[in-house]
Formats: structure tokens, sequence, C-alpha cells
């Protein structure tokens, strides 16, 4: 009896010791956020939405958070649609080196993102192309189409060929199969797919930083304000983009995995 209440103890104890390593710097930050001072540091002085009034007041940041709703949902649309017609074809063909062209596919989530934002602006130079939102979101499909990929083609098993078969057999071409036979059925995981895209491409900073100009993204608009030092300010920007990254998360687990555990 006395070593299960220890060993239950210990446990609570690592699991408060674990999310308050995870949590505590977010806290922290959310905290500060509500300073009523010009500095984000002890002791606490007081609540105040002061900081939040500024946030959603300033043209700059409100821009760069329109920016970077625009180009995480563009980036994860494209990044899931050539994800899925690239796991359809390698799942359900015969192509030669299949292989291959599944390691190529999912090779850039092994490099750093810095490689992969010198690689696409050294690109991009070469091409004459101007850098802006556009190239950003190309940058963002690069490194989420991987992503996609994979959680796609990990869902696309044998005992969904049957029901494409049937399909086929009543006369359905095979574009239809595939959009309207296959993505249903795969739905879950492509919904999967594309909040985690969304949510990746709303944190990105370097490519993000690397392939803008003028028209910037939230990250970058952070990183420019952080420049001239922390202040509750800043702090509500973080506390707002991870409220956002948190909504998102929820959203993915309340629509797509609690729908995929019913069924």
């Amino acid at each position: 009896m006395i070593s299960s209440r220890l060993s239950k103890l210990a446990s609570w104890s690592y699991l408060i010791a674990l999310y308050g390593f995870i949590f505590l710097p977010v806290a922290v930050l959310v905290l500060f956020s509500f300073q009523d001072g010009r500095l984000p540091v002890p002791p606490f002085n007081g609540a105040t939405l002061k900081w939040y009034g500024e946030v959603f007041a300033d043209s700059r940041l409100m821009s760069a958070l329109t920016n970077s709703l625009m180009v995480a949902i563009g980036s994860a649309t494209v990044a899931c649609v050539l994800g899925f017609c690239a796991a359809y074809g390698l799942a359900r063909f015969v192509l030669p080196a299949s292989r291959l062209q599944r390691g190529l596919l999912i090779a850039p989530m092994t490099v750093s993102y810095l490689i992969i934002a010198l690689g696409l602006l050294t690109t991009f130079n070469w091409l004459g192309v101007s850098l802006s939102l556009w190239t950003v979101g190309i940058g963002h499909v690069v490194i989420n189409l991987p992503l996609c990929f994979a959680i796609i083609y990990a869902s696309m098993g044998d005992h969904q060929k049957n029901i494409e078969r049937a399909a086929r057999d009543l006369g359905a071409a095979e574009w239809q199969v595939m959009t309207q036979v296959s993505a249903p059925m795969l739905m879950p995981s492509i919904l999967a797919a594309f909040f985690l895209s969304v949510t990746f491409s709303w944190d990105e900073f370097i490519i993000a930083f690397l392939l803008s100009r003028f028209d910037v993204t939230l990250p970058v608009e952070i990183w420019s304000m952080l420049r001239s030092g922390l202040n509750p300010k800043t702090n509500a920007v973080g506390s707002v983009v991870f409220l956002v990254s948190v909504a998102l998360l929820l959203i993915l687990e309340l629509i797509v995995f609690r729908r995929t555990a019913k069924k």
C-alpha cells in the first residue's frame, strides 16, 4: 500500500515538474504581458489590458497578423493538395523508383530551415523573382509538403482499395475515385496535415525573414520589435501568437482526432 502511494506521488511529482518545465516560460510571458509598467520584469506591478489595446491598435502588427494568416492558410492548402496527390500516386500506382521518390519527398524534413531558406533565396535571386509574401508562401509549402505527404501516405491502407475498386467498377473515372472516394475517406488525415501545416507556418521565422521584403509576417515583425528591447507589448504579441497556436491545436483535436476516435 505504501509503495503504491509513493509510486503515485512520484508519478504526480514528475508530471507537475514536466508540465512546469514546459509551460513556465509561457506562463511568465503571459503574466508580464499584463504588467502595469514599462518593463516586463519582476516585481509584478498590477494588471492592465493597456498593452493588448496597443497591439490591436498597431496597424503594422495587424497587417503582419493578416499576412501570417494568409500565408499560413494558403501555403497549408497548397501543401495538402500536393501532398495528397503525391501520396495517392505513390500508394496506388507502381511508379519507377517509388522508394527513392518517397525518400526525396520526405528528405526536406531532415534539412535545417536556414539551409532551405538560403537555397530558396539564391534560387529566387537567380530567377529574378522579387521577394514578397508569395516567396514566403512558396518556402512554407516546401517545408510543409513533406509533412503533409507523410501523414496522408501513412493513412492510405490496403483496406481502402476495395472501395476504390468498387467505384471504378461502377464507372467512376480515376479523378472521380481520387476526389470523391479517396479524399473523403482520408479527410481526417488531410485535416490533420492542414492544421499542423498552418501551425508551423504561423510560427515560422527564418524562411519568412529571409524571403520577405516590405510585407512581413508576424514573427518577423516581433523580431523587429525585439531589437529595441523587451517591453510588455512584445509579451502581449507573444501571448496572442501562443493563443492562436493553441486554438489551432484545439480545433485539430476537437474536429479531427475526436471524429477519428468515434469512427
